[in-house]
């Protein structure tokens, strides 16, 4: 089971950037997939998940209305569309995946992590 996030990097205040999860090793249509976050001296935290399906998302009130989460079920990847990004949102974006439902990861239940990728918001 592997996770492999990527798509982070450097922007300005109103920009946008789109993170990816690549899976592998197991069956990707029966997990949860989701997106936590984690800025330096702080504790890493929920953003967004989507349900096996796709159909099902969640997102913490700190995102909701600039970043979006989709997953591609033939491409076994997950998606976070992030816009009117704010300084604020700079920290280490990691991918997390868990079997059964999405409000698992949204209650901070894990099963896999990915790597992280560094997103940085410039003001």
């Amino acid at each position: 089971v592997q996770l492999q996030a990527s798509g982070g990097g450097l922007v300005q205040a109103g920009g946008s950037l789109r993170l990816s999860c690549a899976a592998s090793g197991w069956t990707f249509s029966s997990y949860g997939m989701g997106w936590f976050r984690q800025a330096p001296g702080k504790e890493r935290e929920f953003v967004a998940a989507v349900s096996w399906s796709g159909e099902v998302t969640y997102y913490a009130d700190s995102v909701k209305g600039r970043f979006t989460i989709s997953r591609d079920k033939a491409k076994s990847t997950v998606y976070l569309q992030m816009n009117s990004l704010k300084p604020e949102d700079t920290a280490v974006y990691y991918c997390a995946s868990q079997m059964g439902a999405a409000t698992r990861l949204a209650g901070g239940s894990v099963g896999t992590w990915g790597q992280g990728t560094q997103v940085t918001v410039s003001s």
